[in-house]
């Protein structure tokens, strides 16, 4: 964008050269005076936003689009005189990367206490991958960007470890007792994970596309225990195996006639047909198609709706309430479903053994993996 311009429209556009920035705002630092009839350039998995008198206007899809400001050439810079030739009237365009950023790692930077019910309590640490997606500009840019003029996913992945391994805490708390039990169940605890941050990540106009438990590593002396647990149960099922073998030695001692073997042939032939049509049935019940819904009745609406079909709520979320998670209108002082104040954030949780402070949802404490009240 020209910063000398006074006479000629602006052509305002941005390429991410890095593939790493999430927002970025023009003109990069303060505000400018973007005049009457600017063309913005939004091009396909982006998305622009513009902040006219300090406030969010409307979000804007891939294309050209021509902006109405009150800038006027030559008769701002007229009008602008008792400002030191500065327009009051300051505008900047925010434009979303609206693309899936893949690979962000996330991992327990000090270890995370859980109450084992085998081990007592024993320090945990984690790792892991995850992508993330933008879904609500507007709302992404109230809550996270503020004032900054960039935003990149090395800075915003250091905030979302954090949620992450908060509530990786409380869902392991509830839904494993013992490390024991740990093998085979990563892909279950990463289901169940995800679900449980897309509330967090919502709240940002952020989606969560996939997240990944890659490792969980207990201390040295656990991972002793588990090993020796893990032969104990091999020299068990070894047992059991010898057992199984004998049994299966005795009864073919004891012989099979001509005739059994007979019989057990024609009753491989009558049961080959069945197997056969079984295998060749066709499937059914494959993964339904996606489908975009509202995210206030959660009912489903087509992807470039801005109003909901069924409750009539305005697809373009500018704020939630810290409370229920409704959306409000830009101006809301409170929300209309709970009647929490608008601007009143929730506080920490603090934990009642070691002062910790968590989330204000969190259920077990992060240092000492004592439950919260």
């Amino acid at each position: 964008m020209g910063k000398d311009n006074v006479v000629f429209l602006e052509v305002i556009e941005w390429f991410d050269e890095t593939g790493q920035e999430l927002v970025h705002r023009i003109p990069e630092k303060g505000s400018g005076e973007i005049k009457l009839g600017a063309q913005l350039i939004v091009r396909e998995s982006q998305a622009a936003v513009l902040f006219y008198k300090g406030k969010a206007c409307d979000a804007f899809v891939p294309g050209r689009h021509t902006l109405a400001t009150a800038n006027i050439p030559v008769l701002t810079k007229i009008l602008a005189m008792p400002w030191a030739m500065t327009s009051p009237l300051r505008a900047e365009v925010y434009i979303v990367n609206m693309k899936v950023f893949p690979n962000l790692k996330w991992g327990t930077r000090d270890p995370v206490a859980f109450k084992d019910a085998d081990l007592g309590l024993i320090r945990l640490r984690a790792h892991g991958i995850f992508n993330i997606q933008i879904v609500q500009p507007v709302l992404f840019i109230n809550t996270l960007v503020g004032t900054m003029g960039i935003f990149t996913t090395e800075e915003i992945e250091e905030y979302l470890k954090r949620v992450i391994v908060s509530r990786f805490n409380d869902h392991l708390g509830e839904h494993l007792d013992s490390l024991f039990n740990l093998p085979g169940r990563y892909d279950e605890l990463s289901e169940g994970l995800q679900k449980r941050l897309q509330n967090d990540f919502s709240r940002f106009g952020i989606g969560l596309e996939h997240l990944y438990i890659t490792s969980i590593t207990p201390p040295p002396e656990v991972e002793q225990a588990i090993d020796d647990k893990s032969r104990l149960g091999i020299l068990q099922d070894l047992d059991r195996l010898i057992k199984m073998k004998a049994a299966m030695a005795m009864e073919k001692a004891a012989g099979s006639t001509a005739a059994a073997g007979s019989g057990m042939g024609m009753g491989m032939g009558l049961m080959i047909p069945a197997m056969f049509a079984e295998a060749l049935r066709p499937q059914t019940g494959g993964p339904a198609p996606q489908q975009a819904s509202c995210p206030d009745c959660k009912n489903p609406i087509p992807e470039d709706a801005r109003f909901c079909p069924h409750c009539g709520h305005h697809q373009l979320i500018f704020h939630q309430c810290y409370n229920c998670g409704k959306n409000m209108a830009p101006n809301a002082q409170f929300c209309p479903k709970c009647g929490h104040p608008a601007d009143k954030k929730p506080t920490p949780k603090a934990c009642p053994r070691c002062k910790a402070k968590n989330l204000p949802d969190s259920i077990f404490c992060n240092l000492c993996g004592e439950k919260l009240g």
